[in-house]
Parts: structure tokens; sequence; C-alpha cells
């Protein structure tokens, strides 16, 4: 049995689209549950000029689908379909309602898409074809996880691709979405990626935002325009927390570069839902609340899109424990690191050299330190990683250099050594 979808009405960008550059993009991620106190998509409107004034340009929506009722835990990561917006949440109306706000704003909106499993009562799970299944027939949840409430996805099935693209651009046609973050994208094959990317850009009149939650080196050649750094997030802990070597870092962003060959940037971040939830708040991962910051501002600054989570700006105390929590978030609690996150995205925002500039690192076990220069404009990055007052030997060629402090406009100039108290960061530029 093939589904037939009826045409979705098209919805064009504006004639000015939102969607930034990829290397401009801020992404600030939201758990519709926790985001507000109704939980839905309505309560999100309210607050979407305070994220525009945080420095956020791009809003990335977490599954906004109906959700199964076989085996389920209640996450929003099992869709029972992908053509209609949670109940829970509201209705396809408050959806397009949402991203034309978010829109007149200048702002872009994408959706998180789960394209490997669907909840066991999908309206897709009568074609048993569709689905990897066991030798008996029976179909199989994700092998290797612990994820029992899904039904694994056949992606050698072409009818169910077909259908899955389809899916896609209706949100596209339908409520005029900047995109998709593309949940585990790893688990996919490289085809059906190249096929789904190649289908969605060929729409006319919308310019997309397409970012793989994985860190394979084809999502590149596939047509994504960022990679997950995974592994640049697992350094910055093992740095702050383990006490390894602040070089660390400079090989984790070589590497996670590999095959971003035509512009292609990766998404960084010092806390999501997953490891909020699980693991902890930024506080608890890297130290401390300057310990934070610090390892935000390398994110930040380093060859990175920045993305942060719901709350994080605030300095949200308690984990926002996943699929769903009572707790809320009180906007009001932290007004000063609030004011530190506008800092330091305003400053992303206004300094080209900060977001595309060639980057040299000058790293040393306990410092982060790098330069990035383009167009004759050049910005020195220095954090200190540590929770003690370490030195910096300065590299003769940027030594008795008038700079400017970044924030501050005064002016400044190293000699041999600078000293850095703990968890200090120094941002200069010329």
């Amino acid at each position: 049995m093939i589904l037939v979808i009826a045409p979705a009405t098209v919805l064009a960008q504006h004639r000015v689209s939102y969607v930034p550059d990829r290397s401009d993009a801020v992404i600030y991620q939201i758990n519709i549950r926790t985001f507000s106190e109704d939980g839905n998509l309505k309560g999100i409107t309210g607050r979407i000029d305070s994220i525009k004034n945080l420095g956020a340009n791009v809003i990335y929506l977490m599954p906004i689908y109906p959700i199964g009722k076989i085996k389920s835990v209640n996450s929003t990561y099992c869709v029972s379909d992908y053509q209609s917006v949670n109940p829970e949440f509201g209705t396809l109306e408050d959806l397009k309602a949402l991203v034309e706000h978010i829109h007149s704003r200048q702002m872009a909106v994408i959706l998180d898409w789960v394209p490997n499993h669907t909840s066991y009562d999908h309206k897709w799970i009568g074609n048993k074809s569709w689905y990897l299944q066991d030798s008996t027939g029976k179909i199989l949840s994700p092998p290797g996880t612990p994820w029992r409430d899904v039904a694994q996805l056949n992606f050698s099935n072409m009818d169910m691709r077909k259908e899955m693209i389809s899916s896609m651009k209706y949100w596209i046609q339908a409520a005029n979405i900047d995109g998709f973050r593309c949940d585990y994208a790893d688990g996919p094959p490289f085809n059906f990626w190249k096929q789904t990317l190649d289908s969605l850009r060929s729409i006319d009149n919308h310019q997309l935002l397409m970012l793989a939650e994985g860190k394979r080196v084809d999502h590149y050649k596939a047509g994504f325009d960022y990679n997950f750094g995974f592994s640049f997030f697992e350094g910055l802990k093992d740095i702050f927390v383990k006490g390894k070597s602040a070089k660390l870092i400079d090989s984790l962003n070589k590497v996670e570069h590999l095959g971003a060959t035509n512009g292609q940037e990766i998404v960084r971040y010092t806390t999501n839902h997953d490891v909020n939830g699980s693991d902890g708040t930024p506080q608890e991962l890297f130290g401390g609340e300057r310990a934070a910051m610090s390892a935000f501002i390398i994110s930040a600054y380093m060859n990175s899109v920045p993305m942060i989570y719901n709350g994080q700006e605030v300095g949200t105390p308690y984990r926002l424990v996943f699929p769903f929590t009572s707790k809320n978030i009180d906007w009001t609690q932290h007004p000063s690191l609030t004011a530190e996150y506008k800092k330091i995205l305003a400053l992303r925002n206004k300094l080209e050299v900060l977001r595309k500039g060639k980057l040299s690192s000058y790293s040393t076990d306990d410092v982060c330190a790098f330069v990035k220069e383009i167009k004759g404009k050049k910005v020195f990055v220095l954090c200190n990683m540590r929770d003690k007052t370490v030195s910096l030997e300065i590299p003769k060629k940027w030594r008795n250099v008038s700079w400017k402090d970044a924030f501050s406009g005064s002016k400044k100039q190293f000699k041999a050594q600078v000293e850095l108290k703990p968890f200090e960061y120094i941002v200069v530029n010329q």
C-alpha cells in the first residue's frame, strides 16, 4: 500500500529571506514543554523578542508532531504522524502564526525531524516492508538502543523514502519553515540524505538550513550545512573537568571540519536537551558558572556556529529532564548572566572576523588561545580553562601590538606574558 498525500498550499518565504548565511547563524533550541507555563506553541510567541535580543537568529523547535500511545514513554521523538501537530502543543494554525511572528523579527525557524523511527501506531505501520523486521517478520525497535517505544524504519524501501521526503516538504510548503535539524543523522544512509536534500533544495523560493545531528563526514557531501560538534563538546568537558591539555581542542576542531570543503560549519554547544536532562547543567558539567562561560565563549568563537538551549542564558540551576518535567524556567533569575551571554553573542554578530576569520592556534596545556584574521581585521581570544591563575606566553608577533578590548573598547597591549585569573577570558581585536 502506498499512501497518497494531498498537496499542501505552498507558502513562499518573504521576499527578503530571513535565513542567515551558514556562518552567521546563532541557533536557539526550544523544548516546547519547558519553555513556557502553557507548554505550547502559543506560549513561545511572547519570548521571541527576548531571544532575538539575546543574539540568536535561528529558532529550532523540538518535535512538534503527535506522540504514539503504544509502548509510549511520552517522548516527542516517538512520532505517530509526520504531517500533524501534537494537540498538546496546538494546531497547524498556531504553528503558522508562530513562524510568521518569528519571520517578522527577521529570524528563521527550523523543525526537529525524526527520520530513523516512528511510533508503533504510526499510520505507516501497516506497510511492514517500510520497517526493519526480524526473521519471523516482527517489526524491530532500533537495534543496539534502549528505545523500545519506537519502530525502526527500513531505508532500503524506496516507497518509504518518498513518503518521508514528501512529509518534510509538507512543512516547508504548509508552514513556511526554513529547514530541519535531523535527529541521529548518522543512522540513515548517505544516498537517502543526498536524495532528500536534493529534493528539498529544489523547492522554489525557499532557502533552507539543514542541520545533521551527526558527525559523519559524508553529511557535507550529501548537502547538509552543519554537523554536530559531539567530539568538541566531550573534549571541552575532558579539559575542564579531567584536566586534559587545552591543546586537545585544537585537534578536535580540525577533525570535525574534515570534509567541510564548501563553507559548511559545525554546530557547537555547552548544553542541549539530551545532556541537560541526563548529564547535568552547564554549571555541573564544566565545574561552575565561570567555567561554563569560558566553555561557551570557546564554543561560540572557535570556527563554530553556537547553539543555546532554552534556560541556559539565565543559568537555570536544575536539570530540565527529558521527555517531560514539571519544572518551568524562571526567566528573571540571573540577569547578570543573561547580560554576559548577550555581550558574547553581540560581539560575534558584530565582528565578521569572529564568524569567518581564518584561525591560527596558540593554545597551551591550560589556555585555549587563537587569532582569527580576515580582510585585514584580527581578533585574539584567550580562555583560561583552569580553576587557578595561569600565565600564557604571548607569541612574539602579537607582543607590543596595539589592540583594543573587544568588549569595552579600551586600549590593550601584551608583553611577553599575560596572566589569566581562574576561568578568565580575554578578547581583543584590531
